[in-house]
């Protein structure tokens, strides 16, 4: 139990970054190009109690960390307006990359932390940081490469449907009000792993080539 408590608060910070940042990168993009809609709801913002889903982001973050496996969650998704911005097909390739870009760009930065911890290994804070960062590198690759998967209304699947043409983009869209229920089915059946596992483990694997750890 000790050990569960221990390992629960070193996770807590990778696990808020992760999910907190995520979401707002989605608000500063989507502002950027014109809709204002998480600007004016105050979802812009790095405060994690704006964005947290007491489901996604607390409890089964804890049920994954207990029971191991991959460790996974969400936030309350940004509201983001597409009709608002200024050219909507084209830019929401940008707003819906700026949540996997955040991951990619944390999960590097933990490398860098998992890095230095290894340096100087007789440091007080050595033991503790390596495992903050191995975390955060795993929860980081994990919403990566979950939301690049091309299905709406994930990350992937409103990117898909930017660089699509016209005709399969509108039918790619008409999946989105099924496209949660496809993930849940997906995710309690070993289909989801499947899928995740080796895109997973091949960018950690590079991860871990480029930054020696």
């Amino acid at each position: 139990m000790d050990q569960l408590i221990q390992t629960i608060v070193i996770a807590a910070i990778p696990v808020l970054f992760a999910i907190t940042l995520h979401e707002a990168a989605h608000g500063y993009v989507a502002r950027h190009f014109g809709d204002m809609t998480a600007h004016a709801a105050g979802r812009i913002s790095l405060n994690p109690i704006r964005h947290i889903d007491p489901v996604g982001t607390i409890l089964l973050p804890l049920l994954t960390l207990a029971v191991g496996g991959i460790l996974f969650g969400w936030a309350k998704p940004v509201p983001v307006n597409f009709s608002a911005l200024r050219h909507p097909k084209k830019d929401m390739l940008w707003v819906a990359l700026a949540g996997p870009a955040s991951n990619l760009l944390m999960a590097i930065g933990w490398a860098i932390v998992a890095k230095v911890s290894w340096a100087f290994p007789d440091s007080y804070y050595a033991e503790p940081m390596l495992e903050m960062a191995q975390i955060g590198i795993k929860i980081n690759a994990v919403l990566m490469v979950l939301n690049l998967l091309p299905l709406p209304p994930l990350d992937g699947g409103r990117i898909a449907v930017s660089m699509l043409p016209y005709r399969q983009a509108f039918q790619l869209s008409k999946v989105e009000p099924y496209g949660m229920m496809i993930l849940i089915v997906l995710a309690v059946t070993p289909v989801l792993s499947w899928i995740l596992s080796p895109l997973y483990r091949g960018f950690v694997y590079v991860l871990s080539l480029i930054f020696g750890i």
